[in-house]
Order: C-alpha cells, then structure tokens, then sequence
C-alpha cells in the first residue's frame, strides 16, 4: 500500500553529497540543511555508503535516482529497483525523486536522459511505470522536468500538461528543476514564467538550480544551444525565474546541483547561501503584498 506524501519537509538550500567532496563533508559536518544523493553512487560502492551513513546521522537526506529510467519501452528494471528500494530503506529519505526520461535499452544503462514525446501512449506507458515504482519504493515519487532540446511533433500535448496528468493518473509528485524550465525555453522557444505558471502548484515538492553551458548551435550558426552541465554556478537568469517560482509554489527544499567540475565545499555553500537569501526576500515580498491585498 503507498503511503502518503512524507510530512518530513527539510527547508531551505541543500548540496548534493557527491563521491568527492563525501569524505569532507562528514569530517567537517558543514551548515548545510540537508543533502541529496544519488543511490547509483553508492549501490555497488560499500566505503561510500559507509560515508553516507555517517552524513545521515546528521543531515536529513533525498535521493534523486538517475538510472530508474521511468520512460523506457522495455518496462522498469525490477532488480536496479530493489537496490534502489534497500537503500531507501537504509537511509530514509524525506524525498525521492527522478527524471521524466529514460536511459536503458536492452539491458544496457545509456549516459544521457533522453526525451519522451508526449502524448497518449506514453501517458500509459509512463502511467504504468510510477505505480509500479511509487508501489515499489512504498512511497510518493517526484519527477522532474527535463533539459530539451528537440522536440518530437507526434506529441499532442505540451510538458506542462503532460506533467499535470501524471500527477492526476498516479498521484505523483513534481520536481522543478528552475534551470531546466531557463534553459529549455531558452532552446525551444517558448515563456520560462508561462511554464512555471502552468504546473500544478500543490504537487511541487522540490526545486533543482544547477549550471548549464552556452555551446553553438549547429543547425542555426551564430545561436546558442544551452547545455544542462552542472558545471558551474547558477546564471543570472536562473536565480531570477527561481525567485519567480517561490513567488508561485511557496517555500520548497531547494538543491544546488553541481555534479561536474565540483568545486571547493565553499563555493557550493555560497551558492546555497545565496537561494536561501533570495527565498527569503520573495517569501517576504509574498507576505507584503498579502497583507497590502
């Protein structure tokens, strides 16, 4: 029987307790409200999960898995899944999360998350497959918004919708990656505030903000392409439409998301300093304009 949404809510700006920094983060236990893993760092890796385990006595934790691969044709891996399950077991996360994506084919794990169309038949098919893992894991899972850049014209509806009705269908929850919603509408071309707008807000129970790189494009010279990195600090823009997005979805535990080029345990605690004094200012701005109203 699925069990309800946690009522455990970790607030404010989380790091991600990726293999390098894991040794300093336990001997130093930094300020950071909580942390995020992903479980496939650490199924097959004993001296990590050690690692995780001693953060976990101090930090509450999320796991965001990226090799579930919710969007597959050939159906969820039930024995990656019962992995996933075991450490979820071990660590109690007060979230668990992935992507609206898929990454195996024929048994074989691809290094991308790749794009759905989105229509009737993938609603099915992705429909099926969050019972099966919300039943699996004994627990709500939230999906998050991919980074696009292309689009397939088979689909019937837009993301927005898309996401509004795996909520409905299976009682889901969401993930807003901000920089994604940034980037995407950079590449695809429609409104970033418009998307926000258009997600249902009660079922919102996390934010992402990570890096992403301007490459060129190659199918439009003398344009840009945004690639999702996780490279480097949050842009301008981002931190911005993340300001917009607490002023529509309320205060949510919100991740910085920094996977390659990792840099010094600083600067991803400034980062996540940063959101937290941005939430505040929009929370407060939210309250004045309330109480004005």
């Amino acid at each position: 029987m699925l069990s309800q949404s946690d009522d455990r809510v970790s607030t404010g700006a989380g790091i991600g307790l990726r293999l390098p920094p894991i040794a300093e983060i336990v001997a130093t236990l930094p300020p950071a409200p909580w942390l995020e893993i992903h479980p496939e760092n650490f199924l097959a890796n004993p001296h990590a999960t050690e690692l995780l385990l001693a953060a976990r006595r101090h930090y509450p934790v999320s796991i965001h898995t990226v090799g579930v691969s919710i969007g597959s044709a050939g159906g969820i891996d039930r024995s990656h899944l019962r992995r996933v399950r075991s450490l979820v077991d071990m660590v109690d996360p007060f979230l668990v999360s992935g992507h609206l994506a898929w990454s195996t084919h024929a048994g074989e794990y691809l290094n991308d998350l790749l794009p759905l169309p989105y229509d009737e038949e993938t609603l099915d098919l992705l429909t099926s497959h969050i019972d099966e893992v919300q039943e699996a894991l004994g627990r709500p899972y939230l999906l998050e918004n991919p980074s696009s850049y292309v689009g397939f014209g088979a689909s019937t509806m837009t993301e927005v919708e898309f996401l509004g009705e795996l909520v409905s269908r299976t009682g889901c929850r969401l993930l807003c990656d901000v920089s994604n919603v940034y980037l995407s509408a950079q590449n695809m071309g429609y409104d970033a505030h418009r998307y926000i707008d258009g997600l249902p807000a009660k079922a919102i129970g996390e934010l992402h903000l990570g890096g992403f790189t301007p490459e060129g494009h190659e199918a439009q010279p003398g344009t840009e392409l945004l690639v999702d990195t996780h490279a480097t600090a949050v842009a301008e823009a981002a931190w911005d439409l993340y300001a917009y997005a607490l002023g529509r979805f309320g205060s949510k535990p919100t991740l910085i998301e920094w996977d390659n080029d990792i840099p010094p345990l600083a600067t991803l605690l400034a980062q996540a300093a940063r959101a937290d004094e941005i939430a505040t200012g929009a929370l407060a701005q939210e309250v004045r304009c309330a109480a004005a109203g």
